[in-house]
């Protein structure tokens, strides 16, 4: 475990350093909109990035102070993002917005450009989650290939009016019987969930589950208890998700009571008054940094500029966040959040538990190779 605070230390992905990071921003507030465009062409992006990360509002607003159109590409999965930029070398693609703990698997890829960070304003963006970018995204000491946008969590979900955890949610409640739930009607993403049981069986003692990043054989060891101990509950199972649309339709038409899910949705069921809740765990939730990365094929490249600065001012930061229900990695969004996003943060990471995360490990190609194979295994089963 500690390697995995050390690498929460390095990333700053906590609630509190989001929300509290630099006070003065004013710089980043006052960058545009410096693009023209030409009055003879269209002047377009092309986005390959999660289904909600661009709300219609935010859309709007930004074609109407810039005049740019932004065509986005809808995906749900890391794995999607990697196949359709692959399929081109990127093109087609301006910006695309892989998981930060996904680097060492684009890295030798070809797929993305380094950005020029003269032309990016980042002086309202939270420094630890750039650092990631130097860090992790510098391929060929060609520079930060990768910029920070939005952070969140994956932990436990569930309807309030069929079930509530005894204090803070825990992995092992998709798991084990419940009380007051006729077996736990579960969901979850297969990888993610299988995670969430190797997170709980580490905290029970009976594994090391953070080894498994350390070298193959000790993951694939881990993995096999992991994913006989998941077969065994699959009777429990009501279906898998990818993406954020089948997380809620669980809740509202499938019958799930208990799910390991992200937080956005489900917080923006909460926010619509639906009976369900979203929990960091016991065991602290897993947390990730969704960015920003150039196509090494990218056409648009000033108003794929103008669409990350724009996306770097707090107010749209907190504008984005009120919509959607994640995390900014913008310093000052906060000042922009509706009181009821500010009420929810408060519920969903109550006391100090936003301190408390577990930052998805960097997965090299041989450990999403392996998980892929047992996650077929407990699919198929």
């Amino acid at each position: 475990m500690k390697k995995i605070n050390k690498t929460l230390k390095a990333a700053k992905v906590s609630r509190r350093s989001v929300l509290k990071g630099a006070a003065a921003t004013g710089a980043a507030a006052a960058i545009g909109p410096w693009y023209i465009p030409n009055a003879f062409a269209a002047p377009v992006v092309n986005v390959l990035m999660w289904g909600e990360y661009l709300p219609d509002s935010v859309v709007a607003d930004f074609k109407a102070k810039t005049g740019i159109t932004v065509n986005h590409t809808k995906i749900g999965d890391n794995g999607e993002i990697i196949s359709k930029m692959k399929a081109g070398g990127g093109a087609g693609y301006d910006l695309a917005s892989p998981t930060n703990m996904r680097a060492l698997q684009w890295a030798d890829l070809g797929v993305l450009a380094p950005f020029d960070m003269n032309r990016i304003n980042t002086s309202a963006v939270n420094p630890g989650m750039l650092a990631v970018g130097e860090r992790d995204w510098n391929f060929g000491g060609k520079g930060s290939h990768w910029v920070p946008q939005l952070w969140g969590t994956e932990s436990i979900s569930w309807r309030t009016d069929k079930w509530q955890p005894d204090g803070l949610p825990s992995f092992g409640d998709i798991w084990e019987p419940n009380p007051g739930i006729d077996g736990a009607f579960m969901m979850g993403r297969t990888y993610s969930m299988m995670t969430g049981c190797g997170i709980w069986m580490h905290h029970q003692g009976k594994m090391d589950f953070w080894s498994s990043y350390n070298d193959e054989d000790t993951m694939r060891k881990n993995w096999e208890t992991i994913t006989d101990y998941c077969i065994s509950k699959k009777g429990n199972l009501v279906k898998f998700w990818s993406g954020s649309d089948p997380q809620k339709q669980g809740f509202t038409s499938d019958g799930v009571v208990v799910g390991q899910t992200w937080d956005g949705p489900i917080a923006a069921m909460m926010k619509a008054g639906e009976p369900v809740a979203y929990q960091t765990t016991d065991e602290g939730a897993l947390a990730w940094i969704d960015g920003i990365t150039m196509s090494a094929k990218a056409e648009n490249i000033d108003e794929a500029y103008e669409l990350i600065n724009y996306s770097f001012t707090p107010e749209v930061g907190g504008q984005t966040v009120n919509e959607i229900g994640y995390n900014s990695a913008v310093n000052g969004a906060s000042d922009h959040y509706s009181d009821e996003t500010k009420a929810l943060a408060k519920a969903i990471y109550p006391g100090d538990t936003s301190t408390k995360l577990n930052p998805w490990p960097p997965e090299p190609p041989w450990y999403a190779d392996a998980r892929a194979e047992y996650a077929n295994k407990f699919e198929t089963a």
